[in-house]
């Protein structure tokens, strides 16, 4: 089984794209241009531009806050792969994991921020003991990338 989540990351860059042009349309209309005469619905031009950057900020840091990252996982042949990276605004270091399927140990899930961060870690068997693998961000992944996971994941895991 192979899975990615590109879709979800393209559309997080998407939002975060038109929020940029959005916040950017509108300090060019109504400051630049002065074309916009306030105030409009009783807010001033100070507490439309204070709400419009807060959910910009929103849009632009939740998913660093929530650790998201692309996650392509591959349990095909002999090896479980992991390939991921963080998608925030800022792009991350390209990392990946290739364990066999032979010396993979099992896994353990985390969740941080009152599970707004998940987590997994892997864990490989080698010859003097176990080694942990740093955590994977599965936060980006849907509900049903997330289940096909910790199924393919337990088909490996050896049973205690």
């Amino acid at each position: 089984m192979t899975f990615d989540n590109s879709r979800t990351i393209i559309s997080l860059r998407i939002k975060l794209f038109v929020a940029t042009i959005i916040l950017l349309g509108y300090l060019g209309i109504v400051y630049a241009a002065k074309l916009v005469e306030f105030p409009i619905l009783g807010l001033s031009d100070t507490l439309c531009t204070v709400i419009l950057v807060a959910v910009y900020l929103v849009i632009a840091f939740l998913p660093m806050l929530r650790n998201f990252q692309f996650v392509f996982y591959s349990d095909e042949g002999e090896n479980i792969v992991f390939k991921y990276f963080l998608a925030g605004i800022v792009g991350g270091k390209k990392n990946s994991v290739s364990i066999t399927k032979k010396s993979f140990a099992g896994y353990k899930t985390e969740s941080k921020y009152f599970g707004l961060s998940d987590s997994i870690i892997l864990f490989q068997k080698m010859g003097q003991g176990i080694a942990k693998y740093p955590p994977v961000y599965i936060s980006a992944l849907t509900r049903d990338q997330r289940n096909k996971l910790f199924e393919s994941l337990n088909k490996y895991t050896p049973k205690v």
